[in-house]
């Protein structure tokens, strides 16, 4: 039932039903951390450092990330609405994905130009969210609705887009050799090649 004082560094705590929403929170590191269902909307990360931490159950819709870092952290059934994820600061080394997400709500956010090869993100929504120009070959985006979203110059080499639903990805504006797709919705695709499907 850990709090935030003016401590920098927490190792191994775990944070319970906290309301932090609105906060700037400046310059801590977490390693190790759990946070239960606790409430960061509107909040400002800045330049904090996010090791092996996981989100159970929480609230981060429209975060700020000020040049943060994560890596090996797990959101579970949590909200992150509205974040730019762009503006955190990703190492140029990382050779997986430093960031996973199971049944969550992602709408409205950005991972332009990001580079997360063997990424997660099952089970979850994904409404208009940009995933331009980036990498996210090998990744998992199974039984994930993704109305609406953007894809474009984006490398999904050998992504698997099993049971997800509601891409539109253009076949000549993006990789996808090597990508699973169910039978029926890898219909989308075809959009693309602006033909007629009959009967």
């Amino acid at each position: 039932m850990g709090k935030l004082e003016d401590k920098n560094d927490y190792l191994t705590v775990t944070f319970t039903d906290q309301d932090f929403s609105g906060l700037e929170i400046a310059s801590k590191e977490f390693d190790g951390c759990t946070f239960e269902g606790c409430n960061f909307s509107e909040a400002i990360f800045k330049r904090c450092n996010f090791v092996d931490c996981e989100f159970v159950n929480c609230n981060l819709s429209n975060i700020e990330l000020g040049y943060s870092k994560f890596s090996e952290v797990v959101f579970h059934e949590s909200k992150l609405v509205g974040i730019d994820w762009t503006k955190a600061a990703w190492s140029n080394f990382a050779f997986a994905a430093p960031i996973k997400f199971y049944k969550s709500i992602l709408n409205d956010s950005s991972f332009y130009g990001l580079s997360f090869q063997d990424f997660v993100l099952e089970e979850s929504k994904a409404h208009s969210v940009d995933f331009r120009e980036g990498d996210f070959s090998n990744s998992s985006f199974t039984y994930t609705d993704f109305t609406n979203s953007l894809f474009g110059n984006t490398n999904l080499t050998s992504a698997d887009f099993a049971e997800a639903t509601n891409y539109d990805i253009d076949v000549y504006r993006n990789e996808i050799k090597h990508a699973k797709f169910s039978r029926f919705e890898a219909t989308r695709l075809l959009d693309s090649l602006e033909i007629e499907l009959v009967d």
